[in-house]
């Protein structure tokens, strides 16, 4: 029995490792995918060693959810769009703190029978997880709903909203010192747990898409939590390590997102900014602004002839899945001797590393991929550079409009290019809901239509010249 103890804490100790080397190769795309297998692997070892550490008596239902979730994991993994992936990570998100808090919920329940007095710490880490895991269910779902245009991507509110989020907080509070000193009800765990899933959607409903990146972000960082909770819980020293570390990495992942747009968490939790995607519309300015339209064979003679051209990917182009295509222009234009980068911003797409992984479907160079903060003093001297499907990273009114609500966040400096020519289905607003002033600046150029049609046909045009 010692030998099988020793053994069950060296293979905890083993994918522990396995999982910060994992965490450690998934901050780059060039190893994204070594760093996804070690993790796998890693939580493999987790279940295999924790069964035999638990000493599972029957197997069949085990075998069995094993069985079903491989197969809805795999159909799920090979059909689901590259566009539809950040609803899948909130999807991933929402059930990892579900499971956290059922397996609480499951425990406060056993030993609740067997003991009309449960130690304090097991009752606050219980309700921790119980805590987190339904607010991050819920949360998830809703911003699931979002992405998805099954919920407005505008920002939902009503009177005293606010109120009604802290009056919540209060009562799960409450409710929480009674349980963990006076009485482990199960009603008034159940009361906690119903509060925990209302809040969640409390606080998601308010916040715009233009946020849900960070949303997610966050999400991912509590679903983390609520699995250490739970591993306090029912005392697993892999399933404390691995939440930890998901949760810490989430954090700092929201951080970074929250300083790449410039803006505190509080503002993106509780602002209210952002209206989620317009429908595509007619070109129209709008008073006496203007814009320079140009065709395929107008924009292929601009590109095709320029020394220099910068690539920024957007959600436009992941809707359009117009990624291939991309790769196809990018490698067309260096043999035209001409050099050519992709300007990722942090916070581009609907996840962090949207734009990464999607240019890494399509086998672009992780080294022409380069980041908001190293691109940005390259663009006074870049030829032309060409926009597809972004609207909000490129906004200089960040830079130039104090009234404006993304003043002060940071953007790729495109408007510094010679040339700026941008594909976009219309002139109508991004996920911030706030209008481009870049579209009528007298360098733009304005290519209309679908992002994956219009790069196809810059392709065809660019072979004739």
């Amino acid at each position: 029995m010692d030998a099988l103890s020793t053994a069950i804490g060296l293979a905890y100790i083993f994918a522990a490792v396995l999982f910060i080397l994992g965490l450690r190769y998934l901050g780059s795309p060039a190893t994204a995918r070594r760093g996804n297998l070690l993790a796998a692997i890693a939580m493999l070892i987790a279940i295999i060693v924790t069964l035999l550490d638990r000493q599972i008596v029957g197997f069949t239902w085990i075998l069995i959810a094993i069985i079903i979730g491989t197969v809805i994991g795999s159909f799920s993994a090979r059909l689901v769009k590259m566009t539809a992936m950040p609803q899948m990570v909130g999807i991933f998100n929402g059930l990892g703190g579900g499971a956290s808090a059922l397996v609480a919920l499951a425990e406060f329940w056993r030993l609740s029978i067997l003991s009309a007095e449960l130690p304090l710490d097991f009752s606050i880490t219980t309700l921790l997880s119980v805590f987190i895991g339904g607010l991050t269910f819920t949360g998830s779902m809703i911003a699931f709903g979002k992405l998805q245009g099954l919920v407005s991507g505008s920002p939902i509110t009503f009177p005293l909203q606010k109120v009604v989020n802290a009056l919540l907080m209060v009562a799960v509070v409450v409710l929480g010192v009674l349980i963990a000193g006076f009485d482990p009800s199960n009603i008034l765990f159940l009361i906690v747990t119903l509060l925990a899933l209302t809040l969640g959607v409390m606080l998601v409903i308010p916040i715009g898409g233009a946020d849900m990146p960070v949303v997610i972000s966050l999400l991912n960082s509590f679903s983390g939590l609520a699995a250490c909770a739970a591993g306090f819980v029912v005392q697993n020293h892999i399933l404390i390590i691995a939440g930890a570390l998901v949760g810490a990495a989430g954090l700092i992942l929201t951080q970074i997102m929250c300083k790449a747009m410039n803006r505190p968490l509080s503002n993106v939790l509780f602002g209210a900014f952002g209206t989620g995607d317009q429908a595509a519309g007619a070109v129209d300015a709008g008073g006496d602004k203007s814009v320079k339209a140009v065709d395929g064979e107008e924009a292929a003679m601009i590109l095709g002839y320029a020394q220099s051209v910068v690539v920024v990917p957007g959600f436009g182009m992941a809707a359009a899945q117009a990624q291939h295509a991309v790769r196809e222009l990018s490698e067309l234009l260096q043999k035209r001797g001409i050099e050519v980068k992709f300007a990722i911003h942090p916070v581009a797409g609907r996840m962090p590393g949207h734009m990464n992984v999607l240019l890494a479907e399509a086998n672009v160079p992780y080294t022409l991929l380069f980041d908001m903060d190293d691109i940005n003093p390259e663009f006074p001297h870049i030829d032309v550079v060409l926009v597809i499907g972004a609207n909000d990273v490129i906004n200089p009114a960040a830079r130039n409009d104090t009234t404006s609500p993304i003043y002060g966040m940071p953007i790729l400096d495109v408007d510094k290019a010679r040339h700026v020519m941008i594909i976009k289905r219309s002139l109508n607003v991004g996920f911030a809901g706030i209008d481009n002033p870049l579209f009528y600046d007298p360098k733009t150029l304005m290519y209309f239509g679908s992002a994956k049609e219009k790069v196809q046909e810059l392709v065809a045009e660019i072979k004739k010249l």
